[in-house]
């Protein structure tokens, strides 16, 4: 290895390393709501519908203030808006404290909607960083690696979190049942307050790690004059000219939509299946472990024996083929196939990104930001299978049908959308 080669290396591990602990916070705190679902339609009487109003106020916040957060990255560079980012997910965690002391739905969701639109600021920075931070071709490498601190911290938030706010819940659920309105108020109030402690110390830990942030080593990369490297100056003067671009967003729309379905429904749907609550809480979980074996094997195999596109084509059919089954089966068998759905979605993410990105040189910043708006597909497609999963004539079950066309749509772009308008 030449002293430059080593050089590079060196340069890039301590970014990769402080980056790598901010996909772990977005793990933690994206995958809380699997359990904030099952624990929220309890304590605060929610019909089905209503209950995934969790993943909606989550979710939506990254369309509306992906732009803003473009903007405000502008002007901080990337380094300061991560920490701004984290600083703006405490305020979102300490919302939760009088939202449990009043027990009032609306509190929370404003609560998750505020630690969203932090999280829309860390991912608009850090995602274009770890794609642009090395060669193109690895990139999907880089990302699975971010991947795995992610989903690590996924399996951990909901087992955490449900050890604190739902144990016992099936014996709470049962008594409330016999209650009169003011004991079952009572009750009520005192499973909601349990979510207090938690997001407390969150917090705590959201404000140290942004001032961590603020004073780390972390570089600043200037994409300006990215185009400037290649041998043919890109003279695209508009971001509308790059319909590969669009294509992606469209697709990132619909796989975050699969991806929290496949985790954030889960215990629900045990729970519908007839599994008691305290099995069904550790479900979410498997599906995290199926995405977390996934990326090792992006890890392994991306780029040396798979290219990122032929790898993204290959987990979308796999995505279509356990989605039927999973459809089709029933009780354990249709739970780990759901699971099994974090295998197939794994790489997704890791290879969507450099595909949509590559080569949009100064427009990199607003691609990234269009990219995170479509982080809403986790809003929008959720809500779509908690209408359907609570009609009579489908059920949670069939409503499962609705990731085929997901997974489609995600094939077409491995096989053909990521190639229209690309400059080759």
């Amino acid at each position: 290895m030449t002293n430059s080669a080593a050089s590079t290396r060196a340069n890039y591990t301590i970014p990769i390393i402080i980056i790598g602990v901010l996909f772990f916070i977005f793990g933690f705190v994206t995958w809380l709501n699997a359990t904030l679902i099952p624990y929220l339609r309890i304590s605060c009487e929610l019909t089905s519908f209503e209950s995934y109003l969790v993943t909606f106020a989550f979710y939506i916040s990254y369309f509306v203030m992906a732009l803003p957060s473009s903007k405000v990255l502008e002007k901080t560079g990337f380094k300061n808006g991560m920490s701004l980012g984290l600083l703006i997910m405490a305020v979102g965690a300490l919302i939760f404290v009088p939202a449990a002391m009043t027990r009032t739905y609306w509190w929370f969701l404003l609560g998750l909607f505020v630690q969203g639109t932090g999280l829309a600021i860390l991912q608009t920075a850090s995602n274009p960083y770890v794609t642009i931070l090395g060669p193109i071709e690895s990139a999907a490498k880089r990302i699975s690696i971010m991947g795995v601190a992610n989903k690590f911290a996924g399996i951990l938030s909901p087992i955490i979190l449900g050890a604190i706010v739902l144990d016992g819940i099936d014996k709470i659920e049962d008594k409330i049942a016999t209650m009169d309105a003011a004991a079952k108020a009572a009750e009520l109030d005192m499973l909601s307050h349990k979510v207090i402690l938690p997001y407390v110390v969150m917090a705590v830990v959201l404000v140290l790690l942004a001032v961590m942030i603020r004073y780390s080593a972390l570089p600043d990369i200037d994409t300006e004059d990215d185009d400037e490297a290649g041998e043919e100056k890109d003279t695209r003067t508009s971001i509308f000219q790059y319909p590969y671009l669009w294509l992606g967003v469209m697709t990132i729309f619909f796989y975050v939509g699969a991806e929290v379905v496949a985790v954030d429904t889960l215990i629900s749907y045990g729970k519908s299946l007839g599994f008691d609550l305290a099995e069904a809480k550790f479900f979410s979980s498997f599906t995290l472990v199926g995405m977390i074996i996934g990326y090792f094997v992006g890890i392994i195999a991306i780029p040396k024996y798979i290219s990122q596109q032929n790898a993204l084509k290959y987990f979308a059919m796999l995505g279509v083929l356990f989605t039927i089954i999973a459809t089709l089966t029933n009780g354990y068998t249709s739970v780990l196939f759901i699971a099994s759905l974090g295998f197939a979605n794994s790489i997704m993410w890791p290879a969507i990104w450099p595909l949509a990105i590559d080569g949009l040189g100064k427009f990199i910043k607003k691609g990234s930001a269009l990219m995170i708006m479509a982080i809403a597909g986790g809003a929008l497609i959720p809500l779509l299978y908690g209408y359907l999963a609570g009609l009579d004539s489908i059920g949670s079950r069939e409503a499962y049908w609705i990731l085929v066309p997901c997974y489609l749509i995600i094939l077409f772009f491995a096989t053909k959308g990521h190639k229209i308008g690309k400059r080759v």
